[in-house]
């Protein structure tokens, strides 16, 4: 997961979001994983402020590296809970979450939240995965197989897999009503992309949280994994391979 997240910025996964953002503004960055995209919004707010917050603690050293090395002194990072934000009413003018509404127990309560926190004019903005419109090429025999598997497994543990089609709906079930929904695309098919990608995939098949799930809950064995993983590099090790990854993205006036 952390492999993935590093390749992220603010360009390749917050777009939708940065014409909003004004040089003095307060950001909170929900879900800030090793902060790539969080550097990029600190450095976007030279005299704002981003707080950034992820419930794994263990990422947090990675991304107080990554603001270091950068030499961004306007950022900070802790723990929180999306459900339950420690910050008071209006405390910020952009709150951000990238990839996170598809992992939590309740995305409604969660961007209640977010939209208790913004202050009035700002910003509420999120972007998530649709696993199952994803599509690539060549049709890799597995890749369907490992699809189906995620998203039997994201719904085990209390998640939507294919929150990108949910999010303006969810918006909307909040209780905000200035909400612009849009949806972009990432798209792996260089050399680089495709190893990148694809060996990610492979090795947190076999070797993450996920796999775990998988394996405790009853929903494949190590050797389905396995397979799954080799379909992977299959697929990655295609000149001709291609996959694109659809986002839903909402842009909420508070």
């Amino acid at each position: 997961m952390l492999r993935s997240h590093t390749w992220r910025t603010a360009a390749n996964s917050a777009g939708y979001l940065l014409d909003e953002l004004k040089p003095a503004a307060r950001v909170l960055d929900i879900g800030c994983g090793p902060g790539t995209i969080t550097a990029d919004l600190a450095a976007l707010v030279p005299d704002g402020h981003v707080t950034a917050l992820d419930p794994a603690t263990g990422v947090l050293a990675q991304a107080r590296e990554t603001a270091a090395g950068r030499g961004l002194d306007n950022v900070t990072f802790g723990t929180g809970d999306v459900h339950a934000l420690e910050y008071p009413d209006g405390a910020f003018d952009a709150v951000h979450a990238h990839q996170v509404l598809q992992h939590v127990g309740d995305p409604v309560r969660a961007l209640r939240e977010m939209r208790r926190v913004c202050a009035p004019g700002g910003v509420v903005a999120a972007r998530d995965a649709d696993y199952a419109a994803m599509f690539w090429y060549p049709a890799v025999d597995g890749l369907t197989g490992w699809l189906e598997l995620y998203r039997r497994v994201a719904r085990a543990n209390g998640g939507e897999p294919d929150a990108g089609r949910r999010l303006h709906a969810w918006a909307r079930e909040a209780g905000l009503r200035d909400v612009t929904a849009s949806s972009t695309t990432w798209c792996f098919a260089s050399a680089e992309d495709r190893a990148w990608w694809s060996e990610s995939w492979a090795e947190r098949t076999l070797a993450s949280s996920f796999a775990a799930s998988a394996v405790d809950g009853g929903h494949a064995t190590r050797e389905q994994l396995r397979a799954a993983a080799d379909a992977w590099l299959e697929w990655g090790a295609r000149e001709d391979a291609w996959f694109a990854v659809p986002h839903g993205e909402i842009l909420c006036r508070a």
